[in-house]
């Protein structure tokens, strides 16, 4: 059987690392949590639960995460975020991947099913949101400043059943100021590659983003949290835009 090992990245993770870390029971052979400096009750709980936990500066999610995944010891590395947890069907499809002969060269990905505030969007373009999340330990590396993707030498992939299960937020609060914190990294990142924000970019895109989620991807039929995460992802657009417009005068 060929070890697996999940590495995960946090900082003040208290409502979401001990529920991760139980979903990994049974199935990473070693946990690694590489922390950022969290000042809530984040190492207590991961000590508690006995996994290895490191202190390492902040340096970006991408960089942060690439660091997480030089620890790891396991033939295969799982890398999963602190507010995701595996499904009971993920949990026994990964057990089969660590049983099986695989070749090197390829790497597994599964859907994501986020919770928002309470409720499972299946709809508004979330779902089924397919992450590459396992591959040979060395044939991989995440790369972005903000939404960070993983970069592999895979040559395959191979789908597994069951689903990735995403707490996204507590509280519309919450998600706004993240969706602030989100949208200016990214309008960062554009501006660094020479993007430039027209008036189109600024009104009619957010505008198309939330009929887009909304009508055509039916984010209706998840009800009034679909509505909500629609107008969010809207508002994230015209964030985005409005904070690039303003890096071009610069």
């Amino acid at each position: 059987m060929n070890k697996l090992s999940a590495v995960i990245i946090t900082q003040n993770e208290e409502r979401n690392i001990g529920r991760c870390i139980d979903s990994l029971s049974g199935i990473a052979d070693e946990i690694i949590v590489v922390d950022s400096g969290s000042i809530d009750q984040t190492e207590q709980i991961c000590v508690q639960k006995g996994v290895c936990f490191q202190y390492h500066p902040w340096q970006g999610f991408a960089e942060q995460k690439n660091y997480a995944a030089t620890l790891a010891t396991g033939h295969w590395i799982l890398s999963i975020d602190a507010d995701e947890a595996l499904s009971p069907q993920l949990r026994d499809a990964i057990a089969q991947v660590k049983e099986g002969h695989y070749p090197d060269d390829v790497c597994f990905s599964f859907n994501r099913l986020s919770n928002y505030c309470g409720h499972w969007i299946r709809h508004c373009g979330w779902y089924p949101d397919t992450k590459i999340r396992i591959w040979k330990n060395g044939t991989a590396h995440w790369d972005g400043l903000v939404h960070e993707e993983i970069r592999t030498q895979a040559s395959s992939t191979i789908h597994l059943s069951g689903d990735l299960l995403h707490y996204t937020y507590y509280s519309i609060a919450d998600h706004a100021a993240r969706q602030v914190k989100y949208a200016t990294l990214a309008a960062q990142k554009a501006h660094q590659q020479g993007k430039k924000c027209s008036p189109c970019d600024l009104w009619v895109k957010p505008l198309w983003n939330f009929l887009r989620n909304y009508i055509f991807k039916g984010g209706f039929i998840d009800g009034q949290a679909g509505f909500i995460v629609c107008r969010m992802s809207a508002f994230y657009t015209f964030v985005k835009y409005a904070n690039l417009k303003e890096l071009n005068k610069q």
